[in-house]
């Protein structure tokens, strides 16, 4: 999910597969710039098969799948990508087994790209997409998933109203609901970077409205575990490539583009906060671990830049409490009138269970939600079953944990995180914890 790659041919083909399970429509959206469609027209499906001058057409494939053929030559300069879509009339997508998308060359039949699916709830989703970038097409696989149909779905890129032929067997399209302005610094990201985030949010929205939240406003605060077990999860960038996926759940909930940041071990230390529009050069400045570095046999540190943490003061060891105790007195001396968020990442070996207790229950009467994920299999203690513990005005913390995070798609990644929140914000307006 997310990779890409050049498109070196003329026509493709797009074909939709599964091995059991309902059945599954595919259609093709012509989208602009903007990643919306001009009309009704730019809908190809099996009720609607061709697009004007008949670029991409809705096909069959010899095994029954649904396909999509598309002459990228013939394409008109105001389509800028071509998103297939897939959806099914009969429960939801994660009965559908193998369900698969391949990309092939129309010509010879060669498969450029395969990408395998795995939606849950989901009854519609966007399977991968042509993109034209610099003059050039490529294929993104995307597996964006959507709980509300192919209405859902359509709506999100402006098919309204419903074309006359509406495809089988997906509900009509509803109109489409405003569109929630850019996140403050997002258009001074990089390109790839930019559309990566920009797809996030849409996916942490779906997320949202999983568990009925549209439109909520949050603080969001990321911790970041920097002790010495970390250090090849820091080296490898996967923690990196997480603070990166966190900011879209930043860039959603709070619209001014900016995170507070932790960083710990055996002391904790705040980063400078994110700003959304500096997203790449803080992740290079501050998402590190141990000491910067050494020059010569003297093995003297590198000097840091402005705003960089000393690592050697931060140690190696696992000190959850202290930085918990750290972000509570940070949300009491700077409140603000909505609910705070901590997004909380660690690989375990957690041995201070009864201090992090102590201080996640007396957090239990504050604004906040605490959702921790484990980056592994370690041991983490009292976070592991803290939901289970009773005398709390409400139950503030989330926890799992996953063996490998850069092998979880997006959508199931945000579907965990803010899977609790939702219940957690509906519990403290119950009890007075909010207002």
């Amino acid at each position: 999910m997310g990779a890409n790659l050049p498109v070196d041919v003329d026509r493709v083909r797009l074909e939709l597969g599964r091995s059991d399970g309902p059945a599954v429509s595919a259609a093709a959206l012509l989208l602009t710039g903007a990643g919306r469609v001009r009309s009704g027209a730019d809908l190809v499906a099996r009720d609607q098969p061709g697009a004007p001058g008949d670029a991409v057409r809705h096909v069959g494939t010899p095994d029954g799948a649904e396909a999509v053929e598309v002459d990228l030559a013939a394409l008109p300069d105001s389509t800028e990508r071509v998103a297939l879509c897939a959806w099914t009339g009969s429960g939801t997508l994660g009965r559908v087994t193998g369900l698969r998308l391949r990309l092939v060359a129309a010509g010879s039949g060669t498969v450029l790209a395969h990408f395998d699916m795995a939606p849950r709830s989901e009854t519609a989703l966007v399977a991968g997409e042509l993109y034209r970038r610099e003059g050039r097409w490529r294929f993104r696989a995307v597996g964006q998933g959507y709980d509300q149909g192919f209405a859902g779905l359509a709506a999100d890129f402006g098919l309204t109203p419903a074309p006359a032929r509406a495809p089988r067997p997906g509900p009509a399209p509803r109109p489409a609901p405003p569109a929630r302005p850019q996140t403050r610094g997002e258009e001074l990201l990089p390109a790839d970077m930019g559309e990566r985030l920009s797809l996030r949010k849409q996916q942490v929205a779906t997320s949202l409205r999983k568990g009925g939240l549209t439109g909520v406003t949050a603080r969001v605060i990321l911790v970041l575990d920097a002790s010495g077990s970390m250090s090849g999860l820091y080296a490898k960038g996967t923690v990196a490539r997480v603070a990166e996926r966190m900011a879209a759940v930043a860039a959603l909930l709070d619209d001014d583009g900016t995170m507070q940041a932790w960083t710990f071990a055996t002391r904790p230390a705040r980063l400078p906060d994110l700003h959304l529009g500096e997203l790449p050069e803080w992740l290079r400045l501050h998402v590190r671990v141990g000491q910067l570095g050494v020059i010569g046999r003297k093995k003297r540190p590198k000097s840091r830049a402005d705003g960089q943490v000393d690592m050697r003061t931060v140690g190696i060891q696992n000190e959850e409490q202290k930085v918990i105790a750290d972000v509570r007195a940070y949300v009491r001396d700077h409140p603000v009138p909505l609910p705070t968020l901590v997004l909380f990442f660690s690989d375990g070996g957690v041995y201070r269970s009864k201090e992090i207790e102590r201080e996640l229950r007396a957090a239990a009467d504050e604004p906040v939600f605490w959702q921790f994920v484990g980056l592994g299999r370690s041991h983490y203690g009292v976070l592991e079953y803290f939901d289970t513990l009773p005398g709390r005005t409400v139950d503030n913390v989330g926890f799992f944990a996953v063996d490998d995070v850069d092998q979880v798609a997006d959508p199931e990644l945000y579907d965990r995180l803010l899977s609790e929140f939702p219940l957690w914000l509906g519990a403290a307006r119950e009890a007075g914890v909010l207002r």
